[in-house]
This record gives structure tokens, sequence and C-alpha cells, in this order.
């Protein structure tokens, strides 16, 4: 067996940060993170939550599909940035989208986080034990990043992706995955109690951005 994708979904924020914005509250340039990321802009959340993205990219997913809510089994959500330690995102997508007969549980793989929950629901399948999976990434990294910091915060933003995945037979879906745990020192996001302590918080940099210039939706 195998999970085909039957239907996706996915939400954004309106508000954008745009790089000529963070330049006025950080040593940075439009020009500067062009060239290392490509990035022009960035997603924030300023009144959605996780769940909030997380619940609505799923419910997209569903009418994307032609879906039913009581047709999915397991949902697993990919986070680093939960609302609340618990009850998980995943159980705040179930009863938002009234999927009342799933399991649901989150997933913390960080980047790698949706393909990580892609590979669990693939092998959920595989083995026979669920036929249909949602499967969401969501996170609210504006809330948690230093923004003080240009060579990390530039890099993040806010959003939700979703799909849904139904067994069908086929072909095996042949996955790998691998973690490098001693490379943990590159990239790190402390506990929010720590977080709380530092001196300088460095939300109050986003903040600034958000006073001090007008927000607009740069997309086009």
């Amino acid at each position: 067996m195998i999970g085909r994708v039957c239907g996706t979904g996915s939400y954004l924020p309106i508000r954008t940060v745009s790089n000529d914005e963070l330049s006025h509250v950080m040593e940075t340039s439009d020009e500067w993170i062009r060239e290392r990321t490509g990035i022009r802009f960035r997603h924030v959340a300023l009144e959605e939550t996780t769940s909030d993205m997380a619940a609505e990219a799923a419910a997209r997913a569903l009418k994307n599909g032609e879906v039913n809510a009581d047709e999915i089994e397991l949902i697993l959500t990919a986070t680093s940035s939960s609302d609340v330690i618990y009850p998980s995102a995943a159980c705040i997508v179930q009863k938002r989208i009234g999927a009342q007969n799933a399991l649901a549980f989150d997933l913390n793989g960080a980047c790698s986080g949706f393909v990580i929950a892609f590979n669990t629901a693939q092998a959920y399948i595989r083995a026979g034990i669920y036929k249909t999976i949602l499967v969401v990434g969501a996170e609210s990294m504006s809330r948690l990043v230093d923004w003080s910091d240009r060579s990390t915060s530039v890099l993040f933003g806010d959003g939700a992706g979703a799909l849904i995945l139904k067994a069908e037979e086929g072909d095996h879906y042949w996955q790998t995955g691998h973690s490098d745990g001693t490379k943990d020192f590159v990239l790190t996001l402390r506990s929010k109690s720590l977080f709380e302590e530092q001196d300088d918080n460095p939300k109050d940099v986003l903040s600034k951005v958000m006073k001090d210039r007008q927000w607009k939706n740069t997309m086009t």
C-alpha cells in the first residue's frame, strides 16, 4: 500500500515584513539577505496562532480533496512552535475541523518536520493501520526567533500547509532520512522560560518594526 496525495491546502498571514523594514531595526540590507537566502519578505502572524493557521490549512486541504472530516483516521501536525505544550496542535486541528474519528498528535522535527510527518504517515499506511491521514506543518517562528540576530531571524516566517493521504494499491514509498545530533550547536531555540529571562527581549525588535513602520501585503 502507498499513500496518494488527494488534497492540499495552505494558509499564510496577510502581514509581511520586507527586508527593507528589517534593515531599520538591525544591521542588514535587502541586498545582504537576498544574496544569501533569496528571501524578499516573510509572513508574520499578528493575530493568528499556530493552531489557527494549521486548522485553516487543514480545512482547505479537505475542501480541495473533497474529503469529509469524519473520514480522517489520523492527524499528524509537525510544529516546533505550538500555542501550548498540550493539548497538541493536532488535537486542536481535530476539534476545529470536526475530525472526531481521528487519532491526533504532534511531531517536532524543526525544519524537517513536515517531511518527517509525511514519512510517518506513509509508514502507517504501508503497515495497514490507517487509510486516510491528514498531515499538517505549521509554525509561528516570528514569536520565538531572536529578531536582533540577523544571521538567523531573517530566515524565518509564519504559515501552514496541509495534505491528505489516502491508501491505495501501488509500489512502496521508499523513504530515507538522517539526523546529526552532533550539530546541535548550529541552531538552537531555548525554552520559553529561558527565552523570557533574556535582558533584551528580541521580540521588542519586531515590535519596533510594527510600531514604526506601516506593514503592507507585498504579495503580487
